[in-house]
C-alpha cells in the first residue's frame, strides 16, 4: 500500500439517497478534483482557501453530470493531514460511481477500508487509540457507547499516558546514565521521586484495566439473564420488554429449551437480555441441557433477573431458589403475576427482607420500575463523571503487560537490584504503554487488522 497515492472512496453509505459524499485525499486530490469540477464563480479549486465550500458542476468530457458542492481542506489542516476534497452530490448510484471512476481514471486509487483514518494516524493527526475510537464511534448504538468513544477520540486516557510515559522515559535515561558511572557510585535519578512515579503509574494502569469490565459490557451489551422456574413468565417478560413476540409463550412447562438473546436500549445503555430454560430437575435430556446452559449464562452475566410466579411460590421457596444462584453477581428479584394475587399475599412478600419488584409481564404493569432497577444496578457512575473507560481488548492486553513490568520495577527497587536489571523492566513498561497510543513501532499486520475493520471511506 503506497501512502503517496491519492485515494478516493464513497464516504456515505452505498445505495440511493438524498446526497452522497465522495472523498479524495492525497498530494493530487485538489488537481484531480479541479479537472472535473467547474465552479459557478469560475475560479479553479487550487485558487481557493482551505475549509471553503464551492457550488459548481461536475463535467465529464462534454457533459454535465451533476450540480455539486466541493469542500476543500488543504494540508496539514485536514482529517488525514493531506490535501482533501469532498464532493457532495445527489445520491444517485450512477452519479457517485461516475465521479469515483473518473477520479480513478485521473490517477486516484480506490481507498482501502480505514485508509483515510490510517493516514490521519500516520500523519500525526491522532494517536492509535484515538483512531480506534473513530471505529467505535461509527459503530456506537447507545448513548453510553457514544460517550465512551467521544471521550477517547478527544484524547481520553492517551494524554495521561503520554505524560506518565514521558516522565518515565526521563527517569529511565537517568538510570541508564548511572550505568556509565558505576565506579563512581553516583545516582542521577532521585529514588524517592521515581518510587512515587512508579506508584502513580501502577494505580493509574490498574484503574484503567479494571474499567474494561464495564467498558466491554457497554460496548457489547450488558449481559442480563432472565432465570427462574418453568412457567414463571420469563418468555412473556422478554416479549413485554421488547414489545414484540420474540419468544414462544405456552402454558406447558419447559417450552423454552435453549437460550434466546435480544438487545434493548434502556436510558442509553444496551442490555443483552437472555431468556433461558426454566430451572427444575428433569429427565428430559434436551431440557436438561437447556437448564445447564441457563446456569452457565447466569454465571457469565453482569446482572441477572430472578423471576418467579408470586401466585405459586412462597417467600421461603424464593429464598431457597436464590441460595442456589450466584451470590457475587448483582441481581434483581422480580415477582410476576402480582396483578392476580390478594393484598394479603402481596403484604407477605413486601414484609420480607428481600427487595422485590412487583410486575405483571402479561399486562406490562410496572415494567418501568424493573428498567429503572436494572439501570441503577449497573454502576455507570464512572460514565456520568467522565472517568476514562477502556473497551478495547488490545488496550487491555497492553495495560496488563505494562502493569506486570512496572510491578517488576517496583519489586526490583525494594530488593535493591542493580540499575541494569531494573532498566530492562522500565523499557518493557515504556514499550507496553507506547503500544496503546502507537508511540512505539506497531507491526504492520496489527495496523492492517485495526484499520481493516473500518468501512471504506473512513
Amino acid at each position: 500500500m503506497n501512502y503517496l497515492d491519492t485515494i478516493v472512496a464513497l464516504a456515505t453509505p452505498s445505495g440511493a439517497g438524498a446526497i452522497g459524499i465522495i472523498r479524495l485525499s492525497g498530494p493530487e486530490a485538489i488537481s484531480i478534483a479541479s479537472n472535473m469540477f467547474v465552479s459557478i464563480s469560475g475560479k479553479k479549486l487550487q485558487e481557493q482557501k482551505t475549509h471553503t465550500v464551492h457550488l459548481g458542476h461536475i463535467i465529464l468530457g462534454d457533459r454535465i453530470l451533476d450540480e455539486v458542492l466541493a469542500t476543500i481542506f488543504k494540508n496539514p489542516h485536514s482529517y488525514t493531514g493531506e490535501d482533501v476534497v469532498e464532493f457532495s452530490c445527489h445520491g444517485s448510484d450512477f452519479i457517485k460511481q461516475e465521479i469515483i471512476q473518473y477520479s480513478i481514471d485521473s490517477g486516484c486509487r480506490m481507498a482501502s477500508p480505514g485508509e483515510f483514518t490510517q493516514r490521519a494516524f500516520l500523519n500525526g493527526k491522532m494517536d492509535l487509540s484515538q483512531a480506534e475510537a473513530v471505529a467505535d464511534l461509527i459503530a456506537s448504538e447507545s448513548k453510553a457507547e457514544h460517550q465512551i468513544a467521544i471521550q477517547q477520540m478527544k484524547g481520553g486516557f492517551s494524554e495521561d499516558l503520554k505524560v506518565l510515559r514521558d516522565k518515565l522515559i526521563n527517569f529511565t535515561a537517568l538510570i541508564e546514565l548511572e550505568l556509565d558511572f558505576t565506579e563512581e557510585d553516583v545516582e542521577f535519578a532521585n529514588r524517592d521521586e521515581l518510587n512515587n512515579l512508579i506508584s502513580e503509574i501502577e494505580i493509574y494502569l490498574s484503574t484503567l484495566a479494571a474499567s474494561f469490565k464495564l467498558g466491554n459490557a457497554i460496548k457489547n451489551g450488558i449481559n442480563t439473564t432472565i432465570v427462574g422456574r418453568p412457567n414463571a413468565g420469563k418468555s412473556t417478560l422478554l416479549n413485554a420488554l421488547l414489545n414484540e413476540e420474540r419468544a414462544i409463550v405456552s402454558s406447558i412447562a419447559g417450552t423454552t429449551r435453549d437460550t434466546i438473546e435480544e438487545i434493548l436500549n434502556i436510558e442509553g445503555i444496551s442490555f443483552r437480555f437472555i431468556d433461558t430454560a426454566g430451572l427444575r430437575k428433569t429427565n428430559d435430556e434436551i431440557e436438561k441441557i437447556g437448564v445447564e446452559r441457563a446456569l452457565e449464562n447466569v454465571n457469565k452475566s453482569a446482572v441477572y433477573i430472578y423471576l418467579f410466579d408470586i401466585a405459586e411460590l412462597s417467600v421461603e421457596d424464593v429464598i431457597q431458589d436464590l441460595s442456589e444462584l450466584p451470590q457475587n453477581i448483582p441481581r434483581v428479584v422480580v415477582a410476576n403475576k402480582s396483578d392476580i394475587v390478594s393484598e394479603e399475599i402481596l403484604k407477605t412478600f413486601k414484609d420480607s427482607e428481600i427487595k422485590f419488584i412487583f410486575i405483571s409481564a402479561k399486562t406490562k404493569d410496572h415494567l418501568s420500575q424493573l428498567k429503572d432497577k436494572l439501570v441503577s444496578t449497573i454502576d455507570i457512575s464512572s460514565l456520568n463523571s467522565n472517568q476514562t473507560i477502556i473497551t478495547n481488548t488490545r488496550h487491555l492486553q497492553a495495560l496488563q503487560d505494562a502493569l506486570s513490568h512496572i510491578r517488576e520495577v517496583k519489586q526490583g527497587f525494594s530488593l535493591g537490584l542493580s540499575g541494569d536489571l531494573v532498566s530492562i523492566d522500565l523499557r518493557a513498561t515504556l514499550e507496553a504503554i507506547g503500544r496503546i497510543t502507537g508511540e512505539v513501532s506497531v507491526d504492520a499486520d496489527i495496523l492492517g487488522t485495526i484499520f481493516g475493520k473500518f468501512c471504506i471511506g473512513k
